[in-house]
């Protein structure tokens, strides 16, 4: 179970990546802020995966 959520989470980390980068390409987003943009991103994307996999494993 656990390995299965690590590896799912590990997809979807990488796959939200591509999509902020290609965000970041087509708005044209400066080369100094893309990496505050993507950190927040992937912080926020973290919190979502930590706080759905206490859901999976109380409930």
């Amino acid at each position: 179970m656990v390995l299965t959520f690590i590896l799912v989470a590990g997809f979807i980390l990488f796959y939200m990546n591509n999509l902020m980068h290609a965000f970041c390409i087509q708005k044209e987003i400066p080369d100094e802020k893309q990496p505050s943009v993507i950190r927040t991103v992937n912080i926020l994307t973290l919190i979502l995966l930590i706080s759905s996999y206490i859901e999976i494993l109380f409930t």
